[in-house]
Order: C-alpha cells, then sequence, then structure tokens
C-alpha cells in the first residue's frame, strides 16, 4: 500500500504534547493526516475499520506511542463507547479530527432509504457521537479543538450525490451549532469542505467514468485534483494554536471547484 509524501509547512512542534484523535485512519486522508500529524509532535489514537491498513499507517508514524483501534464506528454509539473506554492516561484528548466516511454515487430514483442511512451510519452518526463525547465532562480539554470532513457537494448540486450531500450537510449544520454550545470552554468546532481529493475512495468514484468524462471533472477543480496532504495540512492549522479564532466555521478547499 502507497501513501503520499508531504512536505512540513506547520512548525514541527506545532501540535507536541497534543492527543488527537483521528477517524478513517487506515487510508486517504485519515492517513495522510496521522502522518503530518504524527511529524508535528501529536499522540494519536487511530481509529479505522481495516486493521491491516491501520497498522501499515501506524508504523509509518514519528515516535512509538500512538494507539490503533479497529471499529465499526457504522454500531450506534461505538465512537463513544470506544472514547470512554480509554485508558485514563489519554484524558483529556486535545483534539478530534473525523474523516470517516463512505461514497455512493446514486440518481435520486435509484436511492433506497436504506442507502441514506447506511451514508449517515458512516459518517454522520460517529460525527454526532463524537460531538457527544467532546461534550461529556472530562473527556476532552477546555481548549479542544474538533474538525469533521464534509465536502463541496454539499454546497454546489451535483447529479447523483443528494444522499452523499445531506450527510455532509448534516454535519456542517451540527459542527455550527456545537461551536456555539461549546465556546464557553473555549472548543473549537470546524469542518473542511473538500473538493475531488485523489485518494482510494476518489478511484472508486472515478473508476466507471470513461477518459472524456474524468478530464471534464478534473477541469471543473480550476487548480486541479487535490491531494490527500492538502486537506491533512489545513487540519493539522486548525488543530494547532494557529486556529485558535476559528469556530464554527467551514473552511472551503476545493481547487476553486465552487468558485466556477
Amino acid at each position: 500500500m502507497e501513501y503520499d509524501s508531504f512536505q512540513l509547512v506547520l512548525a514541527p512542534d506545532s501540535l507536541k504534547g497534543r492527543r488527537i484523535l483521528i477517524t478513517g485512519a487506515s487510508s486517504g486522508i485519515g492517513a495522510a493526516s496521522a502522518q503530518l500529524m504524527a511529524s508535528l509532535g501529536a499522540q494519536l489514537l487511530l481509529i479505522g475499520r481495516n486493521s491491516e491498513r491501520l497498522q501499515e499507517v501506524s508504523q509509518l508514524l514519528n515516535g512509538n506511542s500512538h494507539l490503533a483501534i479497529t471499529c465499526d464506528l457504522s454500531v450506534p454509539d461505538a465512537l463513544y463507547a470506544l472514547i470512554k473506554s480509554l485508558p485514563e492516561l489519554w484524558f483529556p484528548l486535545s483534539g478530534a479530527f473525523h474523516s470517516a466516511g463512505i461514497e455512493r454515487i446514486k440518481p435520486a430514483r435509484l436511492t433506497k432509504t436504506s442507502d441514506l442511512h447506511e451514508l449517515m451510519a458512516s459518517s454522520a452518526d460517529p460525527a454526532f457521537s463524537l460531538a457527544r463525547a467532546v461534550a461529556s465532562k472530562g473527556l476532552f480539554s477546555d481548549g479542544a479543538s474538533i474538525v469533521f470532513m464534509s465536502s463541496v457537494s454539499a454546497l454546489c448540486g451535483t447529479p447523483g450525490l443528494s444522499a452523499y450531500a445531506a450527510t455532509k450537510g448534516a454535519i456542517e449544520a451540527m459542527s455550527r451549532n456545537l461551536a456555539v454550545e461549546l465556546a464557553p470552554r473555549s472548543i473549537r468546532v470546524n469542518t473542511l469542505v473538500s473538493g475531488a481529493i485523489e485518494s482510494p475512495m476518489h478511484a472508486r468514484l472515478t473508476q466507471s467514468l470513461n477518459q472524456d468524462a474524468l478530464e471534464d471533472y478534473r477541469s471543473r477543480h480550476p487548480l486541479g485534483f487535490g491531494s490527500a496532504n492538502d486537506v491533512a495540512q489545513l487540519a493539522g492549522f486548525l488543530l494547532s494554536d494557529g486556529g485558535r479564532w476559528i469556530t464554527g466555521s467551514s473552511l472551503v478547499i476545493d481547487g476553486g471547484y465552487s468558485a466556477l
């Protein structure tokens, strides 16, 4: 399995001493973020569905105090229960990056309620499970930073993505309200609104496109498709003190897609 290399943009000690949870850490944006944040000094709790890939990512990280846990986040309240069961030395956590989710392209006429439920269970439901943990006493520190992955599909209409976009819209709405609720504890909550990122998920989404269709899709991103590390850098910034006055925001990182 190959992972992208990255260039360190943030200060190498900008996350030193912080304990950060990352979901979806076994591939794509989650894996890239794990590598970056470990290089910035963070102690990481890696959560993913694929234990083999999760261990591969864990072995690439700087430091040896990280913890990798295989978990199916689609099980109701699984993430909350996992956090509650952590060894005492992990508390309080300093931040979290929820990047887990699945893809689904289907026109509305073919989309069943079960499709929507599966999308919500993989992304929006664990996002709220995480929110519950953040709001609970003693699990996350005052001043913590929480980052949720969203998608430009929640802003710009795209055929076949109605159900997928609904899950991301739910996360964004939750994030804004959670930011206000947790502000008295100086806990920041933000979302990253991403365009097309070259990743295993992106490969699955585009595998049915012919070359002309793929180039047309690429052309809708004035800067071309992004990389997982582009998103990881922004997530790292928000989790650091550099983002200390940013909360309740949806930061667009889409290569210009939403500008067209």
